[in-house]
């Protein structure tokens, strides 16, 4: 009985997820409402740090296929700049990259360049939109929480070096083996 029990609570709650953003990590898993999955949703705990026009791997999963795209948007300010579109031709400013092709499942990757100019309370925003009608009116959304600036450390990260799990992805590699190189050569005989 325990086992039936627990494979249909894995199977329900596997069925109501359509897509899965792995990186940067989501701020809740919830994405049936915008413009972050749930309604009311606040910036989390999890928080990925980057630097100012760094260009960084978004990835995703999509678990339910629909016939649609994707949109990758940014707001440097939280999530009030998000839009829902109604048709093909909109165009809204916090867009950074669509349509992205659905290719009826799977994994997905999209690089996108971050803004040069720092911020603290920034948000991307991953959305499928499904088009089997216009006005679009069918949306999954998931967002992630992130800080662009040259001085911040990753999360977790106290000492200056590296930070593994949460927060930690591309971005984070690409600083960490930078911040271990500096050391090296530091602590190198006759440097």
């Amino acid at each position: 009985m325990r086992l039936v029990t627990a494979a249909l609570l894995l199977t329900t709650a596997t069925a109501q997820a359509h897509i899965a953003l792995t990186f940067p990590p989501p701020r809740i898993a919830d994405q049936k409402e915008g413009p972050c999955g749930k309604a009311g949703s606040t910036r989390g705990t999890t928080v990925t740090a980057f630097q100012p026009g760094e260009t960084i791997t978004v990835e995703w999963n999509e678990t339910v296929d629909h016939p649609g795209h994707y949109r990758i948007a940014f707001d440097d300010a939280g999530n009030d700049a998000f839009q829902n579109p109604n048709n093909p031709n909109d165009n809204f400013p916090s867009t950074m990259v669509e349509p992205i092709a659905d290719k009826s499942g799977g994994h997905y990757t999209q690089q996108v360049t971050l803004p040069t100019e720092p911020c603290t309370g920034c948000t991307l925003q991953l959305m499928q939109i499904m088009t089997t009608t216009v006005p679009y009116n069918s949306f999954y959304y998931q967002c992630a929480d992130i800080t662009i600036g040259g001085d911040a450390p990753p999360p977790g990260d106290v000492d200056g070096g590296c930070s593994a799990g949460v927060g930690a992805g591309p971005g984070m590699l690409v600083l960490a083996l930078g911040a271990l190189s500096r050391r090296r050569r530091r602590s190198a005989p006759g440097a």
